[in-house]
C-alpha cells in the first residue's frame, strides 16, 4: 500500500523552472538575515545578506535570540510589499533548542488568535515563543503598511523561524483587514495538528510555501505518528539541484521531503543549505 501510495504523488510532482526557483532568492535572503543582531537589522548593515537586498528600507526589529528569537520588519520597494522574518534555531543556545522538543499540543491563545480555537492545536513551544514577538511584529507591520501604502505582507523564516513565521501566517490576517499575507520559509518543523494543517490549507488568501532541503531531518518532526501535521505547499530541493513541487500535505514521493528522509536516514547538514546557493545564517 504504501509503494502504491508513493507512485500515485510521484505522478503528480512537478519541477520548478530556473526563473521560478530564482524567484525566491530575495526572501531566502531575508530568511537568513534574520539570524543578525537586531541592531545590525535595524540599521540595514548586516553585511552579505542585507547588501542582497539592498533597497530594504527597515521598520523594527528586536528579540534577544534567547528567549525571544531575532525579528525584523520593513518594506521592500523592488517587491512591493512588507517583510517579516524571524530567526531560526541558534544551537549555541539552549532555550531555542529545548524549545524545538516541547513536543505537547496547545490551543492558540484566544487573545492573539481570535476565533481560532479547538479542535486546532499547535507545538506548545512554538506557541509560547510566537507569542514573545506578536504585539511588536503586528504594530511594526502595521507601521510599514501604513509609511508605504503597501497591500502585502511576505513572512519568512528558517528552522524555529519558520515555524513562527507560519503562525504569523495565521495571526496577521485575524488583525489586518487591508492587507494580504503569505509565507516563505525553510526547513520547517511540523508546527500543529491535523486540523491546524486543515485550517493553513483553507485559507487560501494566506498562500504557504515550505522550502526543504534534500534529507534535511528537521521537517519530518515532531513525528506524524504524534499528530502533527504539515500543510500543504511544500518544494523540496533534491539532491540532484531539481527543485520538485509536492502537492498535499506531507507527500509520501521519494522526491518529497517524506519520502527521502526518515528519523534514521537524514542528513542534518542539509538544514542550512544551501537553498540555491544560500546557507542560512548571518
Amino acid at each position: 500500500m504504501d509503494s502504491l501510495l508513493r507512485r500515485q504523488d510521484d505522478n503528480q510532482i512537478t519541477t520548478l523552472t530556473q526563473a521560478k526557483i530564482a524567484s525566491f532568492r530575495p526572501y531566502t535572503h531575508y530568511a537568513s538575515t534574520a539570524y543578525c543582531q537586531p541592531n545590525t537589522t535595524r540599521t540595514w548593515t548586516c553585511g552579505s545578506n542585507c547588501e542582497a537586498n539592498p533597497a530594504f528600507i527597515p521598520v523594527a526589529s528586536g528579540g534577544d535570540g534567547v528567549v525571544t528569537q531575532f525579528w525584523f520588519v520593513g518594506f521592500d520597494p523592488r517587491l512591493n510589499e512588507a517583510i517579516v522574518s524571524h530567526q531560526g534555531t541558534d544551537t549555541s543556545k539552549i532555550i531555542p533548542d529545548l524549545t524545538d522538543v516541547d513536543i505537547p499540543q496547545t490551543l492558540l491563545d484566544p487573545r492573539i488568535f481570535p476565533g481560532v480555537g479547538f479542535p486546532i492545536l499547535v507545538h506548545n513551544g512554538f506557541a509560547a515563543t510566537h507569542s514573545r514577538s506578536a504585539p511588536d511584529v503586528l504594530s511594526a507591520v502595521q507601521t510599514a503598511l501604513s509609511q508605504h501604502g503597501a497591500t502585502k505582507v511576505t513572512v519568512v523564516g528558517h528552522s524555529l523561524g519558520a515555524a513562527i513565521a507560519l503562525l504569523d501566517a495565521v495571526y496577521l490576517p485575524l488583525h489586518l483587514s487591508n492587507a494580504s499575507v503569505r509565507a516563505i520559509v525553510y526547513g520547517l518543523p511540523r508546527v500543529g495538528n491535523q486540523a491546524f494543517a486543515n485550517y493553513v490549507d483553507a485559507q487560501t488568501g494566506t498562500p504557504v510555501t515550505h522550502i526543504n532541503n534534500m534529507q534535511d531531518p528537521v521537517p519530518i518532526v515532531p513525528p506524524i505518528f504524534l499528530d502533527f501535521h504539515h500543510p500543504s505547499g511544500e518544494i523540496h530541493i533534491q539532491e540532484s539541484g531539481v527543485w520538485s513541487a509536492c502537492p498535499g500535505q506531507d507527500n509520501h514521493s521519494s522526491q518529497c521531503i517524506v519520502g527521502s528522509a526518515t528519523l534514521v536516514k537524514n542528513n542534518e547538514t542539509n538544514h542550512d543549505g544551501p537553498y540555491d546557493g544560500v546557507e542560512m545564517g548571518c
